[in-house]
């Protein structure tokens, strides 16, 4: 469970920059070279291998190099940590949400007997 959380925190906090996420979001659709992955990111291709090496580092990519040109693909899984561990964090938040429900629809039935029983009185 703890490594699975520390995964999980590797992964968000590579994805917390943005122009990380739009490399992401490239290499779901498919592999990709560093140059393709540059090309609508405004910064230098140095700049993009420097964030490439952090996906990497996490675990988000891998690469592969043949010849002069450098291929970067997806690992599905370690993004999968980041997926369960936001997945929990909903399901307690739906869970709060279906206990707060119930109780905001009790409330007022309550009230209607309250009222009632002050009536007849």
């Amino acid at each position: 469970m703890l490594n699975q959380m520390a995964q999980a925190e590797r992964v968000l906090e590579a994805l917390a920059v943005p122009s990380r996420r739009v490399i992401v979001d490239r290499l779901v659709r498919g592999p990709a070279s560093v140059s393709e992955l540059a090309r609508p990111l405004e910064m230098s291709l140095a700049a993009v291998v420097q964030h490439l090496h952090v996906l990497e580092a996490r675990g988000i990519v891998r690469t592969e190099k043949v010849g002069r040109v450098r291929t970067c693909r997806i690992d599905r899984d370690a993004l999968l940590a980041a997926e369960q561990w936001i997945a929990r964090r909903r399901e307690m938040l739906e869970g709060q949400l279906d206990r707060l429900d119930a109780l905001l629809t009790e409330q007022p039935q309550d009230s209607d007997r309250q009222e009632s029983t002050t009536t007849e009185e």
